[in-house]
């Protein structure tokens, strides 16, 4: 009874990730595109913003977004979407502290928005990885849609 319960708490606790992960994704999406394409006002709201920036984390959206579908799925290949939006934002980050070390202009969110990313992609691909293994061996059972 009690390993039913655990069992059923970590089923939620594996969707709520995946809810987080999708709305993550979604979220970066439209903010990413609505500087982009100045919808709403927003790239005047966000200031000195740094296209290359925006242009990653619009990237970044659309893998989490892949990467909690295939999570909900439970695809093994779920943990490489994030480990490349990792490398991406990594990259970006260097590039962002070049640009910013050569003058350019920024905003200090920016920054701490492009640190916080990374940290939570990381976090993300180590708990999918996580989910995923422990599924695959056994030791977790799902209660998932049937896999297409």
């Amino acid at each position: 009874m009690e390993l039913e319960i655990m069992e059923k708490m970590k089923t939620r606790l594996v969707n709520l990730a995946i809810v987080i992960l999708l709305l993550f994704g979604l979220l970066t999406i439209f903010m990413a595109g609505s500087v982009i394409l100045d919808l709403f006002g927003i790239r005047g709201k966000e200031g000195q913003y740094v296209p290359f920036v925006v242009w990653a984390n619009l990237v970044c959206g659309l893998l989490y977004v892949m990467s909690a579908i295939a999570f909900f799925q439970l695809r093994r290949w779920a943990v490489w979407p994030l480990v490349l939006a990792v490398l991406i934002l990594v990259i970006t980050l260097g590039g962002l502290l070049l640009y910013i070390n050569s003058g350019g202009l920024y905003e200090n969110k920016t920054l701490f928005a492009m640190v916080f990313r990374t940290a939570v992609t990381l976090a993300f691909a180590y708990l999918v990885k996580k989910v995923l293994d422990t599924q695959r061996n056994g030791n977790l059972v799902l209660e998932t849609k049937e896999k297409i």
